[in-house]
């Protein structure tokens, strides 16, 4: 029960990978609020996890929204320790099509939504004495793929502020990192397939992709999320850490 006693909020908390962090941070003693704009997703992720758990209706774009989310940590668990941003939403489109309304619905969500919830995280922390924010980045922050550069370029920033906001926040001991997945068989890529007529051609140039030839689980990115939120990543920040099953090494090379 390492994390008895803090309090965890995960954006995009509802599936996938927020919700593997949320019932792993829960599992080891942490109080969890669970924000995600899917308001049926994010009660049934709260009710799974138990009494422990709270839910609130976040949309990353709406800072009202956003406050609301760290209010209810404050008056339901007494303050924030841990926040791991992870709500995101991916729209393709290469950079000379892709519209300016799509753009803009990616980077105020996966980038600028991350920074809200810091905004009003942080302070919360800072009254604790210390605390962790783990950032949900991608390879695709660090790489080139075609037809994502709204996402690339959203994910290229969360590296950015993090090794910022690390600098910013260690002498109030509060670390700040990114993990940075490959491939992760979450719900948001799910539906990229669903709308693919090629998904199964498709899923397999994904995981050929891999040295490791598989697509990761969300539990083990969570893993690793949760790690960097522990007190045994206590000498840890301003890092991007891949967990990618290779992706950017054989990119490299």
């Amino acid at each position: 029960m390492e994390f008895e006693g803090k309090t965890a909020v995960i954006t995009g908390g509802a599936m996938g990978i927020g919700f593997a962090c949320a019932q792993m941070l829960y599992t080891r003693g942490a109080s969890v609020v669970v924000a995600d704009v899917n308001a049926e997703e994010g009660a049934a992720a709260a009710a799974q996890l138990g009494d422990r758990a709270r839910f609130v209706a976040t949309d990353m774009r709406d800072m009202n929204a956003v406050q609301a989310m760290a209010d209810t940590a404050a008056d339901v668990f007494g303050g924030v320790d841990i926040l791991i941003n992870n709500a995101a939403i991916a729209l393709d489109g290469v950079v000379d099509e892709i519209d300016e309304d799509r753009w803009t619905t990616v980077i105020d969500t996966n980038l600028t939504g991350y920074w809200r919830a810091m905004r009003v995280c942080v302070p919360m922390m800072r009254a604790r004495g210390g605390g962790a924010v783990v950032n949900m980045s991608s390879v695709q922050g660090l790489r080139g793929f075609r037809g994502w550069p709204a996402y690339a370029a959203a994910k290229g920033g969360v590296n950015a502020l993090t090794v910022q906001a690390a600098v910013d926040l260690a002498p109030a001991g509060i670390r700040v990192n990114a993990v940075a997945p490959g491939t992760i068989m979450t719900p948001l890529n799910e539906k990229i397939f669903a709308t693919r007529p090629d998904a199964e051609e498709l899923i397999e140039t994904w995981n050929a992709a891999h040295p490791l030839g598989r697509f990761g689980q969300p539990e083990e990115v969570a893993e690793l999320a949760v790690f960097l939120a522990s007190d045994k990543a206590g000498f840890i920040t301003g890092e991007v850490v891949r967990v990618d099953g290779g992706l950017a090494m054989k990119a490299e090379r």
